[in-house]
């Protein structure tokens, strides 16, 4: 019976500790002996070729879930770093001031997503990456900003550059 819960327990675990389909991880780093974790993932701009964003999230191990008693959430810390990776092409992208989800990842089991958007600033030519934690009942205002900018990177806009 113990050992069937505790296999219940990593499975879920495993599921809502896995990235985004979109997302691949390229780094992790132990922060203590209670096995947290720091992983690191590259996310490509589904929609925006040549701009990659790594985004840094902390992830707690067993020992530390079952010290603080909570076995289904990790923290909503995260940072994130964009820059140009390549030749830059943007697509169909959404221009309204709240900009456009092109990330997510499960934080806990079910209230808590950890989210990147993108923003087009125009009157700046630039894009603008912000991760937060999104939670069904309080809002976090743990954050991260990055901007990328578009004026000397010789962007092509496969729709024709907004006006």
């Amino acid at each position: 019976m113990r050992q069937r819960l505790l296999g219940y327990v990593a499975g879920m675990l495993a599921l809502f500790a896995a990235g985004s389909p979109h997302a691949e991880e390229v780094g992790e780093v132990s922060t203590d002996w209670l096995g947290n974790d720091l992983k690191v993932e590259a996310i490509s701009d589904p929609k925006i070729a040549g701009v990659t964003c790594h985004v840094t999230y902390f992830e707690r191990g067993l020992i530390d879930r079952v010290q603080q008693g909570n076995w289904f959430e990790d923290p909503s810390n995260s940072s994130i770093a964009c820059r140009q990776t390549g030749p830059i092409t943007i697509g169909d992208i959404d221009l309204d001031e709240d900009g456009e989800e092109i990330f997510s990842a499960r934080r806990s089991l079910i209230f808590k997503t950890l989210v990147v958007n993108r923003i087009y600033d125009k009157s700046n030519d630039t894009l603008i990456y912000l991760a937060h934690s999104r939670e069904v009942q309080k809002g976090s205002a743990k954050m991260s900003i990055s901007t990328v900018p578009l004026f000397a990177a010789n962007a092509t806009w496969s729709e024709g550059k907004p006006k």
